[in-house]
C-alpha cells in the first residue's frame, strides 16, 4: 500500500449503481476518500462512471461487484479490501429496494427477499467489517434507513418492516461498539427523487380484482405525486458526508420536509388521532 492511500480514508459503499449510493460515492470521493463503490450487477456501472468522470474523481472510485445477500462473497471481498488498503474507515450500507402491496396479497417469498437484501444483507456486510474496526478502535458505519423506519405506512409493509429492523439493529450495535471507538449512524430520509420510486411503483400493481383495489389506486396516485414532486437528494448526501466526517456523529439524522414533525406527532398524539391523519393522507 502506497503512502497516498495510507493517508486517504477508505470508504465502502453498497448499492452504488444509482440513487443515494451513487451520489454518496461521488461526494465522498470529492471529500478525499478512496471509495470502493459496490453493486450487485456491474452492467449498471455506467451511471456511476459517468458521474465520477464529470466530477473528476474517477481515480478515487473503484467499482466492485458485491451481492450483499451472498455471505461467502461478502467475507472474501471485504477481506481482500482490508488486505489491499489496510482498513475500511467508513461503511455506508445503502443497498436495498422497496417492496409493497397489501399484506394479504404479498407472497411470503417477497417478504423474505425484502429482508434478505434490506436487513440481512446489511447485517452481513456490517459483521464483516466489525473485527477490523474494533481492533483499530476506529470506524463509522452509516446505515441508510428511512422515515419508514420510524413510521409505518399502508401498502408498504415489507419495506417498512425491514427498515424498522435496521433501526433496532443499528441502535443495539451503536451501544455495543461505542467503547471501541466505532460509531453507528442512521440516516432517515423522507421523500426524495431517486430510482427507488420507479422501482417501487413497478412492484406495487393495482389489481382490479383485489378487495383492496380502491385503496391501492389511491395510494399509487399518492406515490406518483410524491415521486413527481420530491426534491433532489442533495441535502441527504450532504448529511451523509457530514456524519462521515464528524468525530462523534449522532445516532439518528432524520432529514426532509415534514420528517421531524411527523416523528414528533406520532410520539405525542393519541394513536387514534394519528390513524386519522394517515388515513386522510393516503
Amino acid at each position: 500500500m502506497n503512502q497516498t492511500l495510507d493517508k486517504q480514508p477508505i470508504a465502502l459503499v453498497t448499492g452504488a449503481s444509482s440513487g443515494f449510493g451513487l451520489l454518496t460515492s461521488v461526494a465522498l470521493a470529492k471529500e478525499g476518500y478512496q471509495v470502493l463503490a459496490s453493486m450487485r450487477n456491474l452492467d449498471k456501472r455506467g451511471k456511476l462512471e459517468a458521474a465520477a468522470y464529470k466530477a473528476d474523481v474517477r481515480d478515487r472510485i473503484q467499482i466492485i461487484q458485491l451481492d450483499v445477500t451472498d455471505s461467502a462473497a461478502v467475507e472474501t471481498i471485504i477481506t481482500d479490501i482490508i488486505h489491499s488498503y489496510g482498513r475500511i474507515d467508513l461503511l455506508v450500507n445503502n443497498a436495498g429496494y422497496a417492496a409493497g402491496g397489501f399484506t394479504e396479497e404479498i407472497a411470503a417469498e417477497q417478504w423474505r427477499q425484502q429482508f434478505e437484501v434490506n436487513f440481512f444483507g446489511l447485517v452481513t456486510v456490517t459483521k464483516a467489517v466489525l473485527p477490523s474496526m474494533r481492533e483499530r478502535r476506529s470506524g463509522k458505519i452509516i446505515n441508510i434507513s428511512s422515515i419508514s423506519g420510524r413510521i409505518g405506512f399502508p401498502s408498504m409493509g415489507p419495506y417498512v418492516s425491514s427498515k424498522f429492523a435496521v433501526e433496532g439493529f443499528s441502535e443495539s450495535l451503536r451501544l455495543e461498539m461505542l467503547r471501541y471507538g466505532v460509531y453507528v449512524v442512521l440516516i432517515e430520509p423522507g421523500s426524495y427523487r431517486t430510482d427507488i420510486w420507479s422501482k417501487g411503483l413497478e412492484s406495487v400493481k393495482s389489481n382490479p380484482n383485489s378487495p383492496y383495489s380502491k385503496e391501492m389506486e389511491s395510494i399509487l396516485k399518492h406515490i406518483k405525486k410524491v415521486a413527481d414532486t420530491a426534491p433532489a437528494p442533495d441535502e441527504v448526501i450532504q448529511q451523509i458526508v457530514q456524519a462521515a466526517k464528524s468525530p462523534a456523529p449522532k445516532l439518528r439524522y432524520p432529514i426532509g420536509k415534514g420528517v421531524k414533525l411527523a416523528i414528533i406527532l406520532k410520539q405525542l398524539l393519541p394513536w387514534k388521532w394519528w390513524e386519522r391523519i394517515v388515513a386522510k393522507r393516503f
